[in-house]
């Protein structure tokens, strides 16, 4: 529906600026660990890998936020569990700075994975839920590359303030992302399609008989999250221990690097999110899946430096611009009275299928080396993860805060 003032327009700004916010700060605080586990490692006297762990704990309890912060936000609106979310996420991300050992730490991260997993399906729900369905791929795209965004700051944080100031003062940056609870406290309002399809009288068992009659779709969307996770970390979280320790890059070129492949996914998520509205969803994202395939030599064997980023970009541009997608693609798939809990709930059991992505490839990495390892991986997701795509359901354009029509339908 076209926005009828501009108080309207105005909120649908802010509530896509909260939800882009949100992602975008809590990837900063994942992404941070995946360039310290070196020196993180060095300091507790473990190996790479078993610091690698940390990154798993993470993803691996991200359903249990989704699930919580999920109900609360179907029972009680978007706004106020959102809020709560980000003020966990980030006190959390700031204690990890003091973690004394291995073992304090990494039930940090695992409390961590909670906040992170509650954040991504509330924050999409109310962006949205907020925006023009004609609009809502690329919106969707700029919502999704938060992430992305994250990832680059922290490449540049780690570029500019670990040298200094050493891996602690990474995570005690974490702590910002408590601001933007004032701004939506004070800008965006709770969304009208929450407000429309709510019931009075919120009835928990019928709740509950709802979310099993649409099972065999949250299975799907499990399948399909778990995927894209596979995907997505399988050509992120060990890329910069891969420049560093293989490809023996320093600091500074290694974070440079990184940067240029998140402006690809950045890129890649408008692009493809903004196709996705012409094309449909499917298509979409399985052509940049498919396209990904084709790039994996020029993305870990590359001969130069050049060719080393034009090959980081371009497969973040296809990888990242499939995710794009995402957002608008499994929240049109969802139930009204379950958006806030439906999408993120099966995102992060996705997440957790995904978690021991990182862990195998860097046991991989031992005996084969970085670049093999990564390259055996991605292939393998890429090419499973796009016939699972194109196998799914489509709802391009459904209308929100209704029932909605055959959600099968394109």
């Amino acid at each position: 529906m076209s926005p009828t003032s501009a108080e309207e327009r105005a909120n649908q700004r802010n509530a896509l600026l909260a939800g882009f916010l949100g992602w975008t700060l809590d990837a900063f605080d994942f992404f941070v660990l995946t360039f310290v586990l070196a020196p993180i490692a060095k300091e507790f006297h473990l190996s790479v890998a078993d610091i690698a762990l940390a990154i798993t704990a993470s993803l691996a309890t991200r359903p249990i936020g989704a699930f919580l912060f999920g109900l609360l936000a179907d029972r009680y609106g978007r706004r106020v569990p959102l809020m709560l979310d980000i003020l966990f996420y980030s006190a959390v991300e700031f204690a990890s700075g003091f973690a004394p050992n291995f073992t304090v730490f990494l039930i940090l991260r695992l409390l961590y994975g909670i906040g992170m997993g509650g954040e991504w399906g509330v924050g999409a729900s109310l962006a949205l839920e907020s925006v023009p369905a004609k609009w809502r791929g690329v919106l969707s795209g700029i919502l999704q590359e938060g992430y992305a965004l994250g990832y680059l700051l922290a490449a540049v944080a780690y570029w500019t303030v670990f040298p200094h100031w050493g891996w602690r003062a990474l995570f005690f940056l974490g702590g910002a992302p408590a601001l933007l609870t004032l701004f939506i406290r004070a800008k965006v309002k709770e969304s009208g399609a929450w407000i429309a399809s709510r019931r009075e009288h919120h009835d928990w068992t019928e709740y509950a008989t709802e979310v099993f009659s649409n099972g065999r779709r949250f299975l799907y969307l499990i399948l399909l999250m778990a995927m894209m996770n596979f995907i997505s970390h399988g050509t992120q979280d060990l890329y910069p221990t891969f420049l560093q320790q293989q490809r023996g890059f320093s600091t500074k070129l290694t974070s440079i690097i990184t940067v240029v492949s998140m402006l690809g996914a950045i890129c890649g998520g408008l692009s493809i999110g903004l196709l996705s509205d012409r094309w449909g969803r499917r298509r979409s994202m399985a052509g940049a899946v498919l396209g990904g395939i084709a790039l994996i030599p020029l993305w870990v064997f590359a001969p130069s430096l050049a060719w080393i980023l034009i090959g980081a970009f371009a497969l973040q541009f296809l990888v990242q611009g499939a995710w794009g997608v995402i957002p608008a693609h499994i929240n049109e798939l969802s139930p009204d009275r379950l958006r806030g809990f439906f999408p993120g709930f099966a995102y992060q059991i996705g997440v957790l299928i995904a978690s021991t992505g990182p862990y195998i490839e860097a046991r991989l990495a031992n005996r084969v080396g970085y670049a093999s390892a990564m390259a055996i991986f991605a292939g393998t997701v890429l090419i499973i993860g796009a016939i699972v795509i194109i196998a799914g359901p489509e709802a391009h354009r459904v209308t929100f805060g209704r029932s909605a029509a055959d959600p099968n339908s394109s």
